[in-house]
C-alpha cells in the first residue's frame, strides 16, 4: 500500500469554505468529530488507490480505501468530503453529498463509474461542427436534472464555424429556458462570460467529448496555459483531448474563487438511474403519456395513445421519441438489474445550503 504524504499549508492556504464547506456538511458532524480527532478534507483528484485532498491547513496525498465499503458508491469521488483521521492521515468516511455524477463504466455496464460529487452548475461542453449531437446532449441534460444540478450548454470553436448561430438555436431547442453560452476559447473576454457561473467556493463540473476544447476553457478561466491541449485536426474538426483523469482546479481572474472539474472525453454514456431527469427534459413526452386513455399504455400500438396520436399530427417529432424511448428503456433495464439507489444514498438531488 502506497503511504500518505500530507503537508502542513501556510495561514494563507485556502479555508475550508474556499474549498465549498458549508452548512449542509457542517451539520453532519459528529459531536465527537467536532473534538478535532478527525478533519474534514475535500477530494481534489483521485487515482488508482490514492486521492489528493485538501482542506484548512493541509494538502497531499493520502490512500482512498474506507473501512465498512459496502457498495459502488462507497468510493471517494473528485469534490467529496472525507472525514480524515488527523494521526493516521487515513479516511474515516465520505460525508452525504448534495449530489453524485455517474454513469455506467462503458467496458462493464454492471459497474458504476462516479464522476464527480457535490456540483453546483454542469458545463455540458460541445463545439459548433460535427460533434454536436442532440442525443448526446439530452443525455448530459437528463443526468444533471437527475441529481438537481444547474445546466449550462456551452459552444465552443464559433470562431471556427461558418454560421454559429444555427447551433445556438439547435441547443436553446433542447429545453424551454436552458442557458446556452457561446465561447471562443482562446479569447480571454468570451471565455470570462462563464466568470458568473463560478462564484467563491462554488463547483462547476465539465462534461463533453474528447476534443471539443474543455481544456484550452479550462486555461483561460483559470488564466494559464499548464493544461496541456492538442491542435485540432483539419479533416473532421476534432481535437485530440488531454485530460487523463478527474480533477478539481481552482480557477482565477473573473471567475477567482470557484472551482472546476474537468473529465476525460465522454462520448460513451450510460445513465444508471435516470427516471426522473428523463421525465424533466422530455416534459412534452411526459405531459402526452399522462393524457393516454390507459394507465398501462405502452405507447406503440395502442389507439387511445396521446404520444402516437401527437406523432400522427405532427406535433411530436419521431426522432425524439426514438431518443425517449431510448433512454426509458435504458432506464428501466437499470431498474430491473437492481441499479436503482434510495435517495438517502447521497446520489440523487439534494437541497442546497449555502453558508
Amino acid at each position: 500500500m502506497k503511504k500518505a504524504h500530507v503537508v502542513k499549508m501556510e495561514a494563507s492556504g485556502p479555508t475550508l469554505e474556499d474549498l465549498g464547506w458549508n452548512s449542509f456538511f457542517a451539520d453532519q458532524l459528529s459531536a465527537e468529530e467536532q473534538g478535532g480527532g478527525v478533519c474534514p478534507v475535500r477530494v481534489m483528484a483521485v487515482h488508482r488507490g490514492m486521492v489528493d485532498i485538501a482542506g484548512s491547513g493541509l494538502s497531499g496525498m493520502i490512500n482512498s480505501a474506507l473501512p465498512l465499503s459496502e457498495g459502488p458508491e462507497d468510493r471517494a469521488a473528485v469534490g467529496d468530503w472525507l472525514m480524515v483521521d488527523r494521526e493516521r492521515l487515513e479516511p474515516v468516511r465520505i460525508l452525504d453529498r448534495i449530489n453524485l455524477f455517474k454513469r455506467k463504466a462503458p467496458a462493464d455496464q454492471r459497474r458504476l463509474q462516479l464522476i464527480a460529487a457535490n456540483v453546483d452548475t454542469l458545463f455540458i461542453v460541445t463545439s459548433c461542427n460535427q460533434d454536436f449531437n442532440v442525443a448526446r446532449l439530452e443525455r448530459y441534460l437528463v443526468m444533471a436534472r437527475e441529481v438537481g444540478v444547474r445546466p449550462v450548454v456551452v459552444l465552443t470553436k464559433v470562431d471556427l464555424a461558418e454560421a454559429p448561430e444555427r447551433f445556438l438555436e439547435a441547443a436553446r431547442a433542447l429545453q424551454p429556458d436552458l442557458e446556452v453560452e457561446m465561447v471562443n476559447g482562446r479569447d480571454p473576454a468570451s471565455v470570462g462570460r462563464l466568470a458568473r457561473y463560478c462564484g467563491k467556493g462554488r463547483t462547476v463540473a465539465l462534461l463533453g467529448s474528447s476534443g471539443v476544447g474543455k481544456s484550452t476553457m479550462i486555461n483561460g478561466l483559470r488564466g494559464s496555459d499548464d493544461i496541456e491541449t492538442q491542435p485540432i485536426r483539419e479533416i473532421d474538426g476534432k481535437g485530440r483531448h488531454t485530460t487523463t483523469g478527474r480533477q478539481l482546479y481552482p480557477l482565477d481572474g473573473p471567475a477567482k474563487g470557484g472551482w472546476l472539474v474537468d473529465t476525460p472525453g465522454m462520448r460513451e454514456f450510460h445513465l444508471p438511474d435516470a427516471a426522473t431527469g428523463i421525465a424533466e427534459v422530455f416534459d412534452d413526452i411526459t405531459a402526452l403519456t399522462q393524457a393516454c386513455r390507459f394507465g398501462n399504455c405502452t405507447h406503440t400500438t395502442e389507439k387511445s395513445c396521446a404520444v402516437l396520436a401527437a406523432l400522427r399530427d405532427g406535433t411530436l417529432e419521431p426522432r425524439r421519441l426514438e431518443r425517449w424511448r431510448k433512454l426509458r428503456d435504458e432506464d428501466a433495464d437499470s431498474t430491473q438489474g437492481g441499479g436503482r439507489r434510495p435517495a438517502s444514498a447521497g446520489g440523487r438531488r439534494r437541497k442546497r445550503h449555502d453558508g
